[in-house]
């Protein structure tokens, strides 16, 4: 699917941004230039879904099968690290076609690729993301910057989340002088994808920007609708519709509150590898016996709960109104979005619910967006991870370069 958002010049040289999110959908792409005042304008969007084979190869990598001997996990990995890559370098082919450039108008790819295991708590932290850098530069003639986590953790870092700087260049609200005449606004950047994360900009110079994954995106409630309704056309629930029949139940949402992970202090991130279905269903096994409609019902606000808990946790002042833009997939998501805009009116402080749209950047793109982002500012040589989110040694340049 193309969305063209404006003329395309061949006099222009563009990035293009690329993500492949934990919701193991599809590939999002966008095309985007810079100007001399580093100033971004996103040209164009492509979206290509992932076959269900696909989804199913990606997906059965996100947990570790010890108690299975034929699993044959670096087998099934690395060869979908190459073939993720030749459906990326078909993807980013046709977007080309599309807009009428060649691999020539393109400085180079921002790939963020698909990650299958982040281990940030490990004894030796890592974390891998698949889609061959090297095999997608060789097909398709252009530069590629990636592997943008690894630096990060190198440096004692949880590699995650890599957007926040991004975030701070289109989204901070901070005064020129932080006075009494000219008050800026906290603003907080949600992104809710398989895994949901939180931005906090502080509207005062004093606080740090930080960063963190504050638990399940839409990852729990698209496999458990998935479970119990595999007939469905949707692969998700959509509009949250099935959700909205069920009824909340107090003791499984408490039950999921109480998680060790909701205790932990940022810099902390997570994945599929920990919030899955067998996570779910050891929950479940605590408490009495629901409907699954109710489960859903339950996981909806479950998710929308732990970012809000995660947003009153930073407000500066609750006399200025806080802003909150939202992004991601969970956005097309009413009983979500519905949940987190009830439980914001709960908190003491005043919230501004939002759409990244209102800075025009399209609820759908942003982290492609942000990938094209990361790239440039390789290239440039910027800051691009910070210290206070991730919890590294030092802020470093993140990525690293693959020549066709």
């Amino acid at each position: 699917m193309i969305n063209t958002k404006s003329g395309i010049s061949n006099e222009q040289k563009y990035y293009i941004g690329l993500m492949s999110g934990t919701s193991a959908d599809g590939i999002d792409l966008a095309l985007v230039t810079f100007d001399e005042n580093q100033k971004l304008k996103h040209h164009a969007s492509y979206y290509q879904p992932y076959s269900d084979e696909t989804a199913a190869k990606i997906k059965s990598l996100y947990t570790s099968e010890n108690n299975n001997p034929d699993n044959n996990e670096i087998d099934r990995a690395f060869a979908l690290d190459v073939e993720l890559a030749k459906l990326f370098a078909i993807a980013i082919n046709a977007f080309l076609k599309h807009e009428q450039l060649s691999c020539a108008d393109i400085i180079a790819i921002g790939n963020h690729g698909q990650t299958i295991r982040h281990r940030p708590q490990a004894t030796n932290p890592f974390t891998l993301q698949i889609g061959c850098c090297q095999t997608l530069a060789t097909l398709t003639n252009i530069r590629v910057i990636g592997q943008f986590r690894r630096k990060d953790m190198a440096l004692g870092g949880q590699g995650a989340p890599l957007v926040p700087a991004f975030h701070q260049t289109i989204f901070s609200e901070k005064p020129i002088a932080d006075d009494l005449i000219k008050k800026g606004a906290d603003v907080f950047v949600v992104n809710i994808g398989g895994i949901s994360n939180l931005t906090f900009l502080p509207a005062t110079s004093k606080l740090d920007v930080i960063g963190y994954d504050t638990g399940p995106g839409n990852a729990l409630m698209d496999d458990w609708f998935g479970l119990h309704n595999p007939k469905s056309k949707s692969k998700y629930d959509k509009n949250g519709d099935w959700a909205a029949k069920g009824v909340i139940n107090d003791e499984l949402l408490n039950q999921l509150l109480s998680d060790d992970y909701f205790q932990l202090v940022p810099p902390k991130s997570t994945g599929r590898e920990y919030f899955h279905l067998s996570w779910l269903q050891k929950q479940l096994n605590t408490v009495n016996p629901i409907t699954n409609q109710d489960v859903q019902a339950t996981l909806t606000a479950f998710t929308a709960i732990t970012i809000v808990n995660a947003i009153k946790q930073h407000i500066c002042d609750n006399k200025n109104i806080a802003k909150v833009y939202l992004c991601g997939g969970g956005v097309h998501n009413k009983a979500l979005k519905n949940k987190i805009n009830q439980q914001l009116k709960l908190q003491p402080a005043n919230y501004e619910l939002l759409l990244t749209n209102h800075k025009g950047i399209d609820t759908d793109q942003l982290e492609s967006i942000a990938f094209a982002w990361l790239a440039f500012a390789y290239d440039k040589k910027f800051l691009s991870s910070m210290s206070t989110v991730t919890g590294a040694s030092k802020c470093c340049t993140l990525g690293n370069e693959y020549l066709p």
